[in-house]
């Protein structure tokens, strides 16, 4: 692996745990305004983060290479509504998407072919992150930032569906 790309896979980690820890703030920020559906999936992508962290971490450890914790700032604690929460969900991933570009783009000039193959993942993981970050940005946009349409979304999320996504056959088939 080349130092640039080491170099990138650590920098990378602190989008990664940065969201984590922001995520979670969310989920307290959302629990606290009487969203729990809100807060339990924000509670889901922060494990999510930490999870993607991980991946990059056995990747790292796998290839006998140094992997360096970073320092995580504290999180803001408290938003507008329940709309700029989702603009700034919608910034983190599409921050990670563009990290995770660019660590292709290196991955693909070192001909790396393990970061490339694990980086694959990553490509195809942000895609839905960012289309589940718009699809429910854009159903606070249309329902309206507070009462019964925030409530509907609300009750969507809590029963582990994700509003304005497509949602699988009911046979399981993809």
């Amino acid at each position: 692996m080349t130092k640039d790309l080491l170099k990138g896979f650590n920098e990378h980690l602190k989008l990664e745990f940065r969201a984590a820890h922001e995520y979670l703030a969310m989920s307290i920020w959302l629990a606290d305004h009487d969203l729990p559906g809100f807060s339990t999936w924000m509670r889901k992508q922060s494990a999510d983060e930490l999870m993607h962290a991980q991946r990059i971490i056995d990747h790292l450890v796998e290839r006998d290479q140094k992997v360096v914790l970073p320092a995580i700032a504290a999180p803001p604690m408290s938003w507008k509504a329940a709309e700029a929460l989702c603009v700034h969900v919608l910034k983190n991933e599409q921050d990670v998407t563009a990290s995770i570009n660019g660590l292709c783009a290196m991955a693909d000039k070192a001909k790396d072919r393990p970061a490339s193959v694990m980086l694959q993942w990553f490509v195809n993981e942000q895609m839905e992150e960012e289309a589940a970050a718009r699809a429910v940005l854009g159903r606070i946009r249309l329902a309206g930032n507070t009462g019964v349409g925030l409530l509907m979304i609300d009750q969507e999320l809590s029963g582990g569906s994700m509003p304005g996504m497509p949602q699988p056959p009911a046979d399981g088939a993809a």
